[in-house]
């Protein structure tokens, strides 16, 4: 069977028609208030790119959401993010038809001129799967609901010099809170996280305990644990205080050591086998990890 092509939304007015809603008030910016009976899936459930920022709050769902690698059950509130050219799509459509919450779609231009334009590009959840989504508290709910309430509220007044000033200053106060609730939610889902850590850790030291003595990309251990690359340096980063490239480079610098201490391999040698292809950076990333460079390491060892 063929892959479904995927529906290419470029503007607000195309996601308006996609979605059966009323055209939006404004050419780069609209948030819709998802109804019960009213919600709709894609056709055929094919998926969607949207060339657009869109942050989601979806409540009351009937079905499973995959999280990371696990299925769970939910009718809280969940929270997703995508960028300009981010695909949507699912494994299994979940029932909708009773769905509650929000949906805040808005053009990269509409921000353009703020600070915001610049800042969005460090909250790494936008670059998170569909499936890593948000899951947040009663009380967060509240919270991130007003937000939302706000933006509307200002979004229905007729527009001013101010309004397009008052909204982006709403949506960077959601996505510092939705930064917030990330970051906790790495920490008390501990128990889910903390296996993916472990089988993260389980490649690396097989990696280490190979006859093989390159190491995997960042990209290739995101792959492994099926999760998005930004996701994990994330979930390392609040678990450990490391991301996901200083993990792999402690563990070859480790691999590094043993080379140097039990072999005869040239600095060179060492360095192509690892898989650098200049040995150069091999040397100078061993420098900054241990204080002292490969050779001084094997004429101490």
């Amino acid at each position: 069977m063929k892959n479904k092509e995927p529906i290419i939304i470029n503007n607000i007015s195309d996601l308006s028609k996609l979605m059966g809603y009323a055209e939006s008030r404004h050419p780069l910016i609209d948030i819709i208030e998802f109804v019960p009976g009213k919600n709709r899936g894609t056709p055929d459930g094919r998926p969607v790119v949207f060339n657009l920022y869109c942050i989601a709050i979806k409540k009351n769902i009937t079905g499973t959401v995959r999280y990371g690698y696990r299925q769970y059950d939910f009718n809280k509130g969940l929270m997703t993010f995508s960028a300009p050219g981010q695909i949507y799509s699912f494994e299994e459509q979940p029932d909708i038809s009773g769905m509650t919450g929000w949906f805040l779609v808005f053009h990269p231009d509409f921000i353009r001129k703020y600070p915001l334009s610049k800042a969005i590009s460090k909250y790494g959840f936008f670059s998170y799967q569909t499936n890593e989504a948000l899951h947040i508290s009663e009380e967060e709910e509240i919270m991130i609901d007003g937000i939302f309430g706000n933006i509307n509220k200002e979004y229905q007044r007729p527009i001013d010099k101010h309004s397009q000033g008052i909204i982006v200053s709403q949506i960077d106060v959601l996505l510092n809170y939705a930064d917030r609730f990330y970051n906790r939610q790495f920490i008390t889902r501990q128990i889910v996280e903390s296996d993916t850590l472990t089988r993260f850790e389980n490649i690396l030291t097989e990696y280490f305990n190979s006859e093989s003595n390159t190491f995997p990309a960042v990209n290739d251990m995101a792959s492994q644990l099926n999760v998005s690359v930004h996701y994990l340096n994330d979930m390392l980063r609040t678990l450990t205080g490391r991301t996901t490239q200083q993990h792999i480079h402690d563990c070859l610098i480790e691999k590094a050591k043993v080379l140097l201490s039990t072999t005869e391999l040239t600095i060179n040698e060492i360095a192509y086998s690892l898989g650098f292809e200049y040995p150069q950076y091999f040397t100078r990333l061993f420098k900054n990890k241990t204080g002292i460079s490969p050779i001084a390491f094997r004429n101490n060892n």
